[in-house]
Parts: C-alpha cells; sequence; structure tokens
C-alpha cells in the first residue's frame, strides 16, 4: 500500500513537471520549499500557542466539570491534558521545542536540524493522540505533518547520507585506532560503573 502511495506520488510529480514545463530537480525544490513552510506555519502556532497558555489544563485553572471529576471517572483526554498541563515549564519547553524547531525549517542550511528536533516531537505526538483521544482530527493534522518531515528528509537524502557516512565513519576511525580494545573496554565499563554510583548516590541522596 504505501509502495503504491509512493508510486502515485511520484507519478503526480512527473505529470506535474510535464505540465508545468519544469524538470523533475525544479519542482522537487519546490515541493520541499512547500513542505518546509507549511510545517513551519503550523508548528509555529501550536508552540505559540503552547508559550501563550491556549494548551492543556493549566494548574490552577482547571474546567469545573473536570476539577469535580475523580480520578476513576476521568475520560482519557482530560486525564492526559491535566497532566500535560500541570508544569509550566514542561509546556514551555514543548512549546520552545516546536517554535525552534518550525524557525530552522526555513533557512536550507538548518533545515535537517530542525527536521531532527521536530520529528521526535511529532511521533510524540502522534502516539499521544492514538492513545488519548476519541476524535481524530487532530490525530490526522500530526500525522500529515509528520509525513511532510519525512518527505523533506527523502528531497534532502542525500545530505542525510552524506550525515550518516560522517557518523558512521568517524566512530570506525576511532575504534581503528585503538591497538589494544580490550583496554578500551576496561575503560569504557570502569566509567559506566563511575557513572551508576554517581546516579545511585543521587537517587538516595534526592530520594526515588
Amino acid at each position: 500500500m504505501l509502495s503504491r502511495c509512493s508510486s502515485w506520488f511520484f507519478a503526480l510529480v512527473d505529470w506535474g513537471s510535464l505540465i508545468c514545463g519544469m524538470n523533475r530537480e525544479v519542482l522537487h525544490h519546490i515541493l520541499e520549499r512547500v513542505c518546509r513552510y507549511y510545517v513551519c506555519i503550523f508548528l509555529l502556532l501550536y508552540g505559540v500557542g503552547k508559550l501563550a497558555g491556549g494548551q492543556f489544563y493549566r494548574r490552577g485553572q482547571l474546567p469545573e466539570e473536570v476539577a469535580n471529576t475523580t480520578l476513576g471517572e476521568a475520560l482519557p483526554f482530560d486525564l492526559a491534558w491535566t497532566f500535560m498541563g500541570y508544569s509550566g515549564a514542561y509546556v514551555a519547553f514543548i512549546g520552545a521545542s516546536q517554535v525552534i524547531g518550525a524557525l530552522l525549517l526555513l533557512n536550507r542550511r538548518t533545515t535537517l536540524l530542525g527536521v531532527t528536533i521536530l520529528i521526535p516531537i511529532m511521533l510524540n505526538i502522534v502516539v499521544f493522540d492514538i492513545i488519548f483521544l476519541d476524535a481524530y482530527g487532530a490525530l490526522a493534522s500530526a500525522v500529515i505533518y509528520l509525513l511532510l518531515l519525512l518527505l523533506i528528509l527523502y528531497f534532502n537524502r542525500d545530505l542525510v547520507k552524506k550525515a550518516f557516512r560522517a557518523l558512521t565513519q568517524v566512530q570506525a576511525k576511532v575504534e581503528g585506532a585503538r591497538k589494544a580494545r580490550w583496554q578500551m573496554h576496561v575503560m569504557v565499563f570502569t566509567l559506566m560503573g563511575i557513572l551508576f554510583g554517581f546516579n545511585q548516590l543521587l537517587l538516595i541522596y534526592l530520594g526515588y
């Protein structure tokens, strides 16, 4: 099904290029910009809305029917919306992340960074909407934004490949330079043990 849909999409792209008299590269550039600007506008609105207090049930500002409902009787949406809005700092973090990621889409040099920030956010929103929402309009919009972000990755696939190769090659060089690998492994596990001990001390001091 997915391959058929993608075939239809690129058939439409080819058809559009013939109609408009554009070559495929130019049309891909236009479509990539459409994806970037579209996602930027709507996620920027969502992010600003969170920062302005327009989303979630904020602590001390619960709707009366929600405030008077016990946990056992609360609807999944009301539980999730109340939990998400409990901390103003958490809401600000989510909103700021959406705003920053959206703005990074405006510049081609920072597009991949913006996509890297936004894809995990949109995946979380999609899962959240599937589990907690009864109406699926918001879910449909979130899926569209996620698919557009993936399309941006596709249109920039050469850069993605170069970035992936650069990351994996650096790791290969570091490992290849180690003549005594067992010494590296001993050091790694020793440092992990120290970090674990420090982590446990924090838990004991601060509480679980």
